[in-house]
Order: structure tokens, then C-alpha cells, then sequence
């Protein structure tokens, strides 16, 4: 195996530690580091530990010992450069002896960016770029976001028939969506830091808003429940139980509640509310990501998926880009961004 194979192969498997760490690191980026010992043999590897924790190079360099003296490590973000609650990374990196440092995204933060320069000061060799758009698109999506915009990033997630029905003319919506996409929908939310709904979806289907396993039981991680509005919510309802935290925001702002969920340390954020909800954050600019279940069935009315967009004319269309069509059992799944210039 070639030099650049060897890299690209530690390269995914430092993402596929970073995807594991996600959902449990916010607001810091779940990252994954791999360690190669001078022969290219993997040495030690790691994942970001929750706030206050070790970040992933220190724990794969842990893993590593003594074999990471003149090796090589790989990284999904670059080595962060500052002292906040733990020592720097890239200190840790040169005091343990490695020679060279592959990264795949640079850190966007004004505050623990750097990590590439002052390797390069202590004599590591540096680079990034190393399977980036893999890692941009992956795990490290949403918190890249939070750290250029300084806003969560959003994924509207909804279902629908073929003919953009959320819901039959009485209401009633259970179940759109195969068992496949629900099954695909607890996982998203078990990564999720946040998930927010409209007062008008608990009242109307009262949903419980947590993070199943398949087996039906609850996962480990439970994002928090956010219920947005000002109508009014039942005291039964079952987003109030103890299950998982929830947070009550009396506005339908969309900037207001993504200000106050950052403030919360909320990084990746579910939108699951129902088509006012989800209009108005559309209406705003402020849905990162379209994540859709289309079932193949009709309904001819009731209501829609997305309510008003501030759309009175074809030309003031919200156009995206499809990234991925995939089928979740008898549903097909797609995954939208918004249009870059040119991609109209």
C-alpha cells in the first residue's frame, strides 16, 4: 500500500471516530485522530470526549504510548492551537515526538485555529486538505457551520406523500413514513443536540421527541426538546416528561430561538415542526439542510409540508441542491442544501 492509500485508509477511519463522537461533544466538534507509528501501522486512535474531556489526538496519542514517536498523525480537524479547558493539541502532538501531521479542515475559530502554523514552528510537518469535502459533508458539518456562522446549523427533517401531503384532511399523519425512515429518524435525533417543534405540533400529535434504538428502548443520548410559540401546551403532554430536558421559548423568531440554543451550546439542531414552523424558518434563510422521507402514496389534500415562504412569485423560489437520494425501504430519502450561485 502506497504512502497516499495508507493515509486516505487512517483518514476514514478517523472519521468514522469523529461520526461517533457526534452528538456528544457540542458546542466543541466531534473530531476523530488516528496515529500511525513510524512504520504506517495504526498506533493509537481516539475520539473527542465530552466538554472538559480530552480532545481525540490526546486520546489516541494515549493509545499510542512510545509508538508515536516519529509517527504519523492523522486528523479530521486541525489541531487546535490555544488553552482553553485542556492543554492544546498541537503541543501535544510535538511533545510526543510525532513527525508529521495530516489534517482534513482547517479550524475556522479566530480563537483555536493555528494548530498547522505552530506545528510547522516545531518542526511537524503539516498539511490539510486530506479526503475534506468527506469530512465537511460528514460529521464535522454542523459544527464547521456553528463555528463560521456563529448560528446552529438546521436540518429540516419531514415527511410526505408524492403529493407534498403532511397530513390527510382530518389531521391525522400516523404513519406517513415507513418503519425503515422512523428508524432513520431516531437515529438523526440521537445525534442531534436539539430538536424543535411548534406548540401547534404538540397539541396536534403530542409527540414524546426522543431518541429511540431500534429495539424500541431510549438512547443514550437524548437531544434537547425545544417547543417554540405561544400557544399553549397541555400538562399532560408527553415532551414534558422526564425522559430528556425540554426548553419552552415563547417566540416563533427563528433567529431568537437559534440564539438562545447556541447560548445553550447547541450546535446541530432538528427542525421537526409542523409547516408554519418550518415556513417561517425557510422564509428566515435559516434551514442548513432538507432531509426528507417522500412515501409513495397520495392523499389529494390536507395539509402541506411547508407553509408560508415568503415565495409570491416562481422567480423568489428557495432553490437547493440534491446531494443524496437514497431509499429507506419503500420511501426514497433525500438530502438538499441550499443552491450555491450557478446551481440554480
Amino acid at each position: 500500500m502506497n504512502e497516499r492509500a495508507r493515509l486516505e485508509r487512517a483518514m476514514r477511519t478517523a472519521i468514522a471516530l469523529s461520526e461517533s463522537a457526534r452528538g456528544w461533544t457540542s458546542p466543541n466538534p466531534p473530531v476523530g485522530a488516528v496515529i500511525l507509528d513510524e512504520k504506517g501501522v495504526v498506533a493509537g486512535q481516539g475520539a473527542t470526549q465530552p466538554p472538559g474531556g480530552p480532545h481525540a489526538e490526546v486520546v489516541a496519542l494515549r493509545h499510542a504510548g512510545l509508538r508515536a514517536l516519529g509517527g504519523t498523525a492523522v486528523v479530521t480537524l486541525e489541531p487546535c492551537a490555544h488553552h482553553g479547558r485542556t492543554p492544546p493539541c498541537a503541543d501535544a502532538l510535538v511533545a510526543a515526538g510525532v513527525r508529521a501531521v495530516h489534517y482534513a479542515v482547517a479550524d475556522p475559530g479566530p480563537v483555536a485555529g493555528g494548530g498547522a502554523k505552530a506545528l510547522h514552528a516545531a518542526g511537524v510537518e503539516a498539511e490539510g486538505g486530506l479526503l475534506a469535502g468527506e469530512v465537511e459533508a460528514g460529521p464535522l458539518r454542523a459544527w464547521l457551520h456553528y463555528a463560521r456562522t456563529g448560528r446552529p446549523h438546521v436540518t429540516w427533517k419531514y415527511a410526505a406523500t408524492l403529493d407534498g401531503r403532511a397530513a390527510a384532511a382530518d389531521g391525522t399523519s400516523r404513519w406517513i413514513s415507513c418503519p425503515e425512515s422512523r428508524t432513520e429518524v431516531h437515529a438523526v435525533r440521537a445525534k442531534a443536540d436539539a430538536i424543535v417543534v411548534g406548540t401547534g405540533t404538540v397539541r396536534a400529535d403530542d409527540p414524546a421527541l426522543t431518541a429511540r434504538t431500534p429495539g424500541g428502548h431510549q438512547a443514550d443520548h437524548q437531544p434537547l426538546r425545544v417547543v417554540v410559540g405561544t400557544g399553549t401546551v397541555p400538562d399532560g403532554a408527553r415532551v414534558l416528561d422526564a425522559v430528556a430536558p425540554t426548553a419552552m421559548l415563547r417566540t416563533r423568531d427563528p433567529d431568537v430561538v437559534l440564539a438562545e440554543l447556541a447560548e445553550r451550546g447547541a450546535v446541530d439542531v432538528l427542525l421537526e415542526g409542523g409547516p408554519r414552523l418550518a415556513g417561517g424558518f425557510a422564509a428566515a434563510g435559516r434551514i442548513d439542510r432538507i432531509l426528507a422521507f417522500v412515501a409513495p402514496a397520495l392523499l389529494g389534500a390536507g395539509p402541506t409540508a411547508l407553509g408560508d415562504a415568503g415565495v409570491s412569485t416562481i422567480t423568489e423560489a428557495h432553490r437547493w441542491a440534491v446531494e443524496g437520494v437514497t431509499m429507506s425501504g419503500k420511501d426514497v430519502r433525500i438530502s438538499a442544501v441550499p443552491a450555491r450561485a450557478g446551481e440554480e
